[in-house]
């Protein structure tokens, strides 16, 4: 079992910023592809940013590429998300989510996940 832990989240106004973060237990952390997801209200799960393979290639979804970036603390054993000029299309409750196998983008590759953490952007 991994046990994942987000926080960071708040209101901001729009083009402001947030750092999110995952805090992992369990079983060992680097042993798993880590993830972002989020999910806004009436919508799907949605893919924002995950780390490709443990080594660190990382990949993002259009919509926040080159704005948001994503890293990760093998040793601490936790994962960030840095939100860049943060949009009302942002909000949404963020999850992060860890694998070991499958599709980076696929919520269904995901074996663990958080209780989410809700990001809120103001016009």
């Amino acid at each position: 079992q991994v046990q994942l832990v987000e926080s960071g989240g708040g209101l901001v106004q729009a083009g402001g910023s947030l750092r999110l973060s995952c805090a992992a237990s369990g079983r060992t952390f680097s042993n798993y592809a880590m993830g972002w997801f989020r999910q806004a209200p009436g919508t799907e799960r949605e893919f924002v940013a995950a780390f490709v393979t443990i080594g660190g290639l990382t990949f993002y979804a259009d919509s926040v590429k080159g704005r948001f970036t994503i890293s990760r603390d093998n040793v601490k054993n936790t994962m960030s998300l840095e939100m860049n000029s943060l949009k009302p299309g942002d909000t949404a409750v963020y999850y992060c989510a860890a694998r070991m196998r499958g599709s980076v983008t696929n919520t269904e590759s995901y074996d663990y996940w958080g209780q989410g953490t809700q990001v809120t952007v103001s016009s």
